[in-house]
């Protein structure tokens, strides 16, 4: 049995629903070809199974779930990835605008410093944050009070839906 057979198509379908109903509720798509979204959400099913999480399946993930946090789909990367190029970095997740045709996906480049940085970074401390200072800013929706640490706030509030317009900086 190859390996691709060791998920059920029927795995495969359940999961591509929710993540495609997920999706829609943050205000993103799933990539608009379905055998293409089918397979990467294959191989996140195939990566549970490997690794007991869901590494994004166009990365290599260490196998160890400590290092491939950033890489957990969806990835940390995500969403910085869908508001400049209107894709992920798989592809799995797309923009509104790509799925309804109105935009074009544009070549994503890769965003995950490589292991040696994140394993010295994380040897010295620099991925801890200091006491009273957050890596990364807070966006406030001022339509619902939603709160976010990224570096843009998202495409769209997963909770009211407001456009990233709405949000402002809050920390």
């Amino acid at each position: 049995m190859s390996a691709t057979a060791a998920v059920s198509d029927k795995a495969v379908d359940a999961l591509l629903e929710k993540l495609e109903r997920e999706a829609e509720a943050s205000g993103y798509r799933l990539n608009p070809d379905r055998e293409f979204a089918r397979e990467l959400v294959r191989s996140l099913l195939l990566n549970q199974e490997r690794y007991g999480y869901w590494a994004c399946p166009c990365r290599l993930a260490a196998g160890v779930k400590a290092e491939d946090l950033d890489i957990i789909c969806p990835c940390d990367y995500r969403d910085a990835d869908l508001n400049e190029f209107g894709a992920c970095f798989c592809a799995l997740y797309v923009s509104a605008e790509v799925a309804a045709g109105e935009r074009p996906a544009a070549s994503i480049p890769e965003r995950r410093p490589p292991a040696a940085a994140r394993r010295a970074a994380r040897a010295d401390g620099s991925l801890a944050t200091p006491a009273g200072r957050l890596p990364l800013p807070v966006w406030r929706c001022k339509v619902c009070g939603y709160l976010c640490a990224r570096e843009e706030p998202p495409g769209v509030c997963p909770i009211c839906k407001a456009k990233k317009e709405r949000f402002e900086r809050f920390i």
